[in-house]
């Protein structure tokens, strides 16, 4: 399948990945890498993925700002998948691959960014940096089809931008993306059954030191 060249065409990146989930007619799984940026947000894109799809949670999320939220809310990852599996939810097992907690990494990309607005070049960057990691994973360990991300949930993060950083890192490494939207079909929606379902702690924003700044302005929607 081709793959889209300009973020200019208006692509529905809900209706390629299921082209692209569809494509295999022997009754093969896929093998996913799945990032994830928290728990609330994984739930609705778990949910939707597992019956056709064998998934690994990808965790790492090195904008964290502080190391006791990101290990809160990496705990609260594990706890959903283990709540998932206890379940049967889905034809595997769903498996969680973990990542070391790496602020360094962060501040170093961000540095001359810290001023930026949200949805701004600094989150640019913190999605490829984040996508790419996981994709490099995808190829170190080997046996997965495609990475993919649950950034595009969030009705708050460009996933026009999410996808285009996604087909840039295939071309680089050649570990194939699988495309997202997954706010579309009421994700974000469902997401926050799911959170209510399973008392999830959700956060009212990304992680960052800047964007918590900025969340103190905002609603509380997740982001």
């Amino acid at each position: 399948m081709s793959r889209p060249a300009t973020v200019m065409n208006k692509i529905n990146y809900d209706n390629l990945m299921e082209e692209m989930l569809g494509e295999r007619g022997d009754g093969s799984f896929v093998h996913l890498l799945l990032h994830s940026c928290c728990a609330p947000c994984s739930s609705a894109c778990i949910e939707r993925l597992c019956d056709r799809c064998d998934v690994t949670v990808y965790y790492y999320n090195p904008n964290i700002g502080n190391e006791t939220e990101y290990l809160k809310r990496k705990e609260e990852q594990i706890r959903l998948i283990n709540a998932y599996n206890d379940e049967g939810k889905g034809k595997f097992p769903i498996k969680i691959l973990d990542a070391d907690y790496d602020p360094d990494s962060f501040y170093a990309m961000a540095k001359g960014l810290e001023n930026c607005p949200e949805r701004g070049e600094r989150c640019h960057k913190c999605y490829e940096l984040r996508m790419r990691r996981t994709a490099l994973a995808a190829i170190e360990a080997g046996g997965y089809d495609f990475f993919a991300t649950t950034l595009t949930l969030s009705p708050l993060k460009d996933s026009e931008a999410i996808n285009r950083i996604g087909f840039e890192i295939e071309a680089d490494t050649g570990m194939k993306y699988l495309p997202s939207d997954f706010k579309k079909r009421n994700g974000y929606l469902r997401s926050i059954e799911l959170s209510r379902e399973y008392d999830l702690y959700r956060q009212n924003f990304c992680g960052c030191v800047y964007s918590k700044v900025q969340s103190e302005q905002n609603s509380g929607i997740i982001r």
